[in-house]
């Protein structure tokens, strides 16, 4: 199917909808029916850990981070060889500090910019190294895949409650001085102490409600492209009126890949982390990993607070959003067994 032939048949879109609420005006992302796509290949969306482009203990030195995109393109490459379409979402986490540090050391020479420009930064490096590593991983095993980077918005709620309440540290540590010195220039920052290391900057983390680059990324995958959008939970925007416009706020990217697989009917959501799995009494001699599980008992153990809010917390809620939303399977994995979590034999697997 042509893209033109995609983009302007009415047939390609059904009476079901996401309603996205509190914006002004509400956005209505249609949902194509499932029954007028081409029968293909199910689509599968990775949500890539932090491990996948930067280890624990490395610099971040675009070296380091290269080389470990390489492996993980490696891994990702494997499944576009057997078929399988894929669409690629990665965290920004350290990047986008980093990023901030640089703008904040430059500010004497340059004006910095805002927080949602750096996040798009961040997806436009790093969606050039994974795409670059997997084409030339691709091209090593003579499989021609067209792939590309979409730097993706992300729809958030003006009122979301995540705005009083930013939760979210980014960027340096600063001392109490420096502290100081930064909300006299700028009183709209929050900067509070982080875990007795010192001061950092809070942000807020709003709930993803609709990927506003959802159609066209459909349109790329069903052309057998591998697509990497929504890097770092996506470039957040509120609408007001007929345009959008981008806040100050970053947004967790395990809940942004759950909006984009909802939005373009994927078949699975596949977050791969550091651990095997979803463990409930995670670090103590009783440890449990939850290997096959139903999402109502999964629902279960999250609403007994069973999981980190920092950590695993915000996967779990994603793989149950899923899978309540019509996804037919959650996965969440270690990175380096990703063949085997796709087959279904390790990590934590979850249907309804």
């Amino acid at each position: 199917m042509t893209w033109r032939a995609l983009a302007h048949s009415e047939s390609c879109f059904g009476a079901e909808t996401l309603e996205t609420k509190g914006t002004s005006p509400s956005r209505t992302v249609p949902r194509r029916d499932k029954t007028s796509l081409p029968h293909q290949t199910p689509i599968t969306v990775l949500a890539l850990g932090g491990n996948a482009i930067l280890q624990r203990n490395q610099e971040g030195t675009f070296e380091e981070q290269y080389e470990n995109v390489r492996f993980t393109a490696t891994q990702i490459a494997t499944l576009v060889e057997q078929g399988l379409r894929i669409v690629i979402v990665h965290g920004n986490g350290p990047q986008i500090g980093a990023t901030v540090i640089r703008h904040e050391m430059g500010r004497t020479k340059v004006p910095p910019l805002p927080l949602h420009a750096c996040g798009a930064e961040t997806q436009g490096f790093l969606g050039y190294i994974i795409q670059q590593s997997l084409q030339d991983e691709l091209s090593k095993r003579r499989t021609s895949k067209a792939v590309a980077t979409v730097v993706t918005q992300v729809l958030v709620e003006q009122n979301d409650p995540a705005f009083q309440h930013p939760s979210k540290p980014i960027g340096p540590f600063y001392t109490r001085e420096q502290r100081d010195a930064l909300l006299q220039e700028r009183r709209d920052l929050v900067i509070e102490e982080d875990s007795g290391r010192g001061y950092r900057r809070f942000v807020p983390s709003p709930d993803p409600k609709a990927v506003i680059e959802d159609e066209a990324i459909r349109v790329l995958v069903d052309e057998e492209s591998v697509v990497i959008a929504c890097g770092g939970g996506g470039v957040p925007v509120i609408r007001q009126g007929n345009q959008l416009k981008g806040v100050e706020a970053v947004i967790d990217k395990d809940l942004a890949a759950e909006r984009l697989a909802t939005s373009i009917h994927a078949e699975n959501l596949v977050i791969l982390t550091d651990v095997q799995g979803v463990y409930v009494n995670y670090g103590k001699k009783d440890q449990q990993l939850l290997s096959k599980i139903s999402r109502h008992e999964l629902e279960m153990y999250a609403k007994k607070g069973s999981f980190a809010a920092g950590s695993m917390g915000p996967k779990v809620e994603a793989a149950i959003r899923f899978l309540r939303n019509g996804g037919k399977r959650s996965v969440i994995a270690s990175l380096g067994d990703l063949e085997r979590a796709i087959k279904g034999s390790t990590g934590t697997q979850v249907t309804n």
